[in-house]
């Protein structure tokens, strides 16, 4: 079995450019495969009057910002991606020559402006999609539109911190993906444990991640970069065994 890890670093770059190239070179440091962002503008998703508003209007990823994360990210050897939320950004994270996209729970409602449209084109890109499923949303429409691009459906539940007891495994199994936001490691290497038993083959791991001292709305879901290490260990450990 062959796990590809993903740092998922999200609003904890806190708009600094110093603390995600802090991020990128310490989940490097830890073993994981990528490190991803999002790719969002704070008025299509939220209002205003947002609690969090002027901390998720500064952690927007302009195109600039995406170059030089990309730039930094494939200097030290680890792959860069993102979440695309909007078309544009589709075609900023293709002129950057990234692999793959991510789609997220919320986009696969269909209810956010230019949902449809994001993943219209992502699909012409042809590029592999890894797509999150925490809030429901058609499976079989997502699959059609992206028929012609590799695709790894990931189990989720979107609750931040998620309790670890509402995992449900017999379904949580029956997915490649994980996109876990549960406090702590268990759990992802709980799926890694069981994907293994089941002789798959790949499997995508995605896991919040943070510095010691982050702040804003993702750290309280998320682990630190020394925890990410002891993730990453472990589960290349269970990469090994035979059952």
């Amino acid at each position: 079995m062959k796990s590809y890890i993903v740092a998922e670093i999200a609003s904890n770059w806190e708009g600094k450019i110093s603390i995600a190239k802090k991020l990128i070179k310490e989940s490097k440091k830890a073993g994981a495969d990528a490190v991803k962002f999002q790719m969002w503008r704070a008025t299509d998703l939220y209002k205003k009057d947002h609690p969090e508003w002027k901390f998720i209007k500064k952690s927007e990823i302009s195109f600039t910002k995406a170059k030089i994360l990309k730039n930094y990210a494939d200097g030290i050897g680890i792959e860069f991606f993102c979440s695309a939320f909007y078309p544009e950004a589709v075609d900023t994270l293709k002129s950057l020559g990234v692999k793959k996209y991510k789609i997220a729970s919320r986009t696969c409602l269909f209810s956010d402006p230019f949902s449809s449209e994001t993943l219209n084109e992502i699909a012409q890109t042809k590029k592999p999609v890894i797509i999150s499923m925490g809030m429901g949303g058609n499976k079989t429409k997502i699959k059609k539109i992206f028929k012609n691009n590799k695709s790894v459906f990931c189990y989720c539940i979107s609750e931040y911190p998620t309790k670890i007891k509402k995992i449900n495994w017999k379904e949580a199994k029956l997915y490649d993906g994980f996109s876990d936001h549960t406090l702590g490691i268990t759990a992802p290497i709980a799926f890694a444990l069981l994907k293994k038993q089941m002789k798959s083959k790949e499997i995508f791991i995605e896991k919040h991640v943070k510095l010691k001292n982050s702040k804003g709305p993702d750290a309280s879901s998320s682990i630190d970069t020394e925890e990410l290490k002891s993730l990453v260990d472990h589960i290349r450990v269970i990469e090994t065994l035979n059952f």
